[in-house]
């Protein structure tokens, strides 16, 4: 077996050009392939990693976002005395009511337009969140028409730089300081005091409530008492289950396409491997007669052409990967369809999208490869003689 599979080896190298062409064909699948996954993928890592396994959202019943949903005063006010509610160093509930409404932002140098979540949080709203930080500027004076911008609205949006101002609520805001939240959707949102802009959009209710659980462990109980509290009309989600419902739909649908579209191109990838091997076979009929007098087995030369298909299609699979890991230096934006706003992310790559594009580029390989191999390994040695 290791001379038929050396022969493979040396005749991919001998002929260079027409591996290298039906490489970049297999390469190209590869690259559509994992470029949507890492697509998928980095969705659904920003979202997932904006929350925090020890904090809960309430929103109301049947609200898919914290857009669409509403919480009375007095219903907050329930949530905050419950037992399972953390403390801070203070002695406070670790609680924050939040309003999320979405405004409407121009692009900068596109003058495109784009919604953008404006969230008003209370004293306790960095608390809860530790990976958000200040970067530049400072935080807004409580009860004033400041507020702070996450790096990507600073980035894309006018009016989002400090110093600059939005013009939301019927009133102008004044941008004081940009933060950073990791890799966290918190980037594309603005931030300020939550009793203003409740104020500045008429809003009588919150859109939220965040609390820290004393005890992780404690997020059974609680989510029974609120949902089981005839008062409210509220249900309570682990922050980190939350946010993956977020993403779960977009991420599916993402999935769907990439996969879709490899299916397609892959046809005729194939298809080129397949041309490729047939043709490796009619150039070397003469070789395949003198490896069979010499004794090698059927069942040697079809392992061997086989072994040289799915080296094609793992060498077009090692080529997509690595110029689909160029992606992970742009950063994109779509629309969260659960909030209807912006969301700017990342190409992300996995080892999983790794192994499942090597994968894939092994599977194209062998189909383009196993009816030559099968042509190659029944050819009769006379008549391959015969043919020099």
């Amino acid at each position: 077996m290791a001379i038929p599979c050396y022969y493979s080896f040396r005749n991919l190298w001998t002929r260079r050009l027409t591996t290298v062409l039906t490489s970049l064909g297999m390469a190209l699948v590869v690259f559509v392939f994992a470029a949507t996954m890492m697509l998928a993928e980095g969705l659904q890592k920003t979202l997932v990693e904006t929350g925090s396994y020890d904090n809960v959202v309430v929103i109301r019943k049947s609200a898919n976002s914290e857009v669409q949903s509403g919480v009375e005063r007095g219903q907050a006010a329930i949530v905050e005395s419950l037992p399972e509610v953390a403390t801070g160093p203070d002695g406070r509930p670790l609680l924050d009511k939040e309003l999320v409404v979405l405004i409407n932002l121009t692009k900068r140098g596109t003058d495109k337009p784009a919604n953008v979540v404006i969230r008003g949080v209370g004293p306790d709203g960095l608390a809860l969140r530790p990976q958000v930080r200040l970067v530049a500027g400072r935080m807004p004076r409580p009860g004033s028409a400041e507020v702070i911008a996450g790096k990507n609205i600073a980035e894309r949006f006018q009016g989002g730089g400090i110093g600059e101002s939005i013009r939301f609520g019927m009133r102008d805001w004044t941008v004081v300081g940009t933060f950073s939240a990791g890799t966290t959707g918190f980037n594309s949102e603005i931030w300020g005091d939550v009793d203003l802009l409740m104020q500045a959009f008429r809003r009588p209710v919150y859109s939220s409530v965040l609390f820290r659980l004393r005890d992780s462990s404690a997020f059974e109980g609680a989510r029974e008492l609120i949902e089981g509290d005839p008062r409210l009309t509220l249900e309570a989600k682990r922050e980190t289950r939350y946010y993956r419902d977020q993403s779960e739909q977009m991420a599916t649908f993402l999935r769907i396409l990439g996969i879709s579209l490899t299916l397609v191109f892959s046809v005729g990838a194939m298809i080129g491997a397949m041309i490729t091997m047939y043709a490796a076979v009619a150039n070397r009929i003469t070789e395949i007669g003198t490896m069979r007098a010499l004794g090698f087995g059927r069942l040697s030369i079809l392992a061997a052409f086989i072994l040289e298909s799915l080296l094609l299609g793992l060498t077009g699979g090692m080529l997509g990967l690595f110029f689909s890991s160029f992606m992970q230096l742009i950063t994109i934006s779509t629309m969260n369809w659960q909030t209807f706003s912006e969301l700017a992310f990342n190409f992300t790559l996995t080892f999983g999208i790794v192994w499942k594009s090597l994968l894939f580029s092994l599977i194209m390989g062998l189909v383009g490869g196993v009816l030559p191999a099968f042509r190659a390994a029944r050819m009769n040695i006379v008549e391959a003689l015969r043919a020099s």
